[in-house]
């Protein structure tokens, strides 16, 4: 089991670290000891954050030194380093990190190690989106606070909710997050906390242009909602590179109704290769036919053993009243 850092959130009210932060001097290099980072032990990150019995407000930081000088771009090599991230890498994918002070980066990594993150998760979420790192904290707190009184995320799930989506914190509350959960609410969708990954999306630029495509195919625009709402995931999912295909293959291959799509959006998250077509065919072969949800949904052992019994049992065709 990965060790995690201790954190202030095991409390529903919201704490961070304080700005004024004890780290290791870093005047000296040759005499510095960082952790070992390994890939068999994920030990934690050096910096316990203090706790605050609620959200404090951010002083203004203390002028940080000259972050072209050669001393100081050396000590914030060193101090990636010794967290674990390869600083080379960083600066080849996010260049602006060099600009960016010693100072500003430690109180970012302060921040995000509060949430209980282990190094492997820290580490990841920097990989995925280094830009994360060259963000002031006074620009991640507003989202935490977004998070846990906005999008009603239990204190305990943060951690959970930025591992899945770390670009939520390079959005702006004001510009996406809020507009954006305030759009997933009026089509009905009441516990947005469960689909925090669709916050970061644009209204305007990806969840209408989909809601679009199944009125243009014959849905309502209450069928399609209703579809939404049913499995909000459809929101993720490429026009052309998902919905087209497989609803190219539903009519034409499979010869289905539309209506079967209302009551099982969920077709959609599944693979056209290695579940749909195999399926499909396997079922024509032996002249059966199952209800969407019973083909997709099941094991691949499931499946087969109701394919083997209905064809022992002589199952009625698609036409038949008396098919599944």
């Amino acid at each position: 089991m990965q060790e995690t850092l201790s954190s202030p959130f095991t409390h529903p009210k919201l704490y961070f670290p304080s700005t004024h932060h004890h780290f290791p001097s870093l005047s000296r290099p040759t005499n510095l000891r960082f952790p070992s980072f390994s890939s068999k032990t994920i030990t934690p990150l050096p910096f316990i954050p203090h706790k605050f019995t609620q959200i404090p407000s951010m002083p203004p930081p203390p002028p940080p030194p000259d972050s072209d000088s050669p001393s100081e771009f050396q000590e914030k090599m060193l101090y990636l380093d010794s967290i674990g991230l390869d600083s080379f890498q960083l600066i080849n994918d996010h260049p602006s990190i060099i600009k960016t002070s010693l100072f500003d980066i430690k109180s970012t990594v302060d921040l995000l190690i509060s949430i209980n993150l282990t190094t492997f998760e820290f580490r990841r979420i920097i990989s995925i989106c280094p830009q994360i790192l060259t963000t002031n904290t006074s620009d991640i707190l507003p989202i935490f606070t977004f998070l846990l009184r906005e999008a009603k995320v239990n204190g305990s799930d943060l951690n959970r909710v930025i591992n899945r989506r770390p670009r939520l914190l390079l959005c702006s509350v004001k510009s996406r997050l809020r507009p954006t959960l305030y759009f997933l609410q009026s089509i009905g969708i009441a516990e947005v906390n469960k689909h925090t990954y669709l916050l970061s999306c644009s209204v305007e630029e990806k969840l209408i242009p989909r809601l679009d495509y199944f009125q243009k195919i014959g849905f309502s625009r209450r069928e399609t909602t209703a579809m939404f709402r049913r499995f909000p995931q459809l929101f993720n999912y490429s026009v052309q590179e998902n919905y087209e295909p497989k609803l190219n293959y539903f009519v034409v291959e499979m010869g289905r109704d539309l209506k079967e799509l209302k009551d099982f959006p969920q077709y959609f998250s599944f693979s056209l290769e290695n579940r749909i077509k195999p399926r499909h065919q396997a079922c024509v072969e032996k002249g059966a036919y199952f209800p969407l949800n019973v083909l997709l949904r099941t094991s691949e052992e499931q499946f087969r053993h109701r394919l083997e019994v209905c064809c022992n049992t002589s199952l009625p065709l698609k036409t038949s009243p008396l098919s599944l």
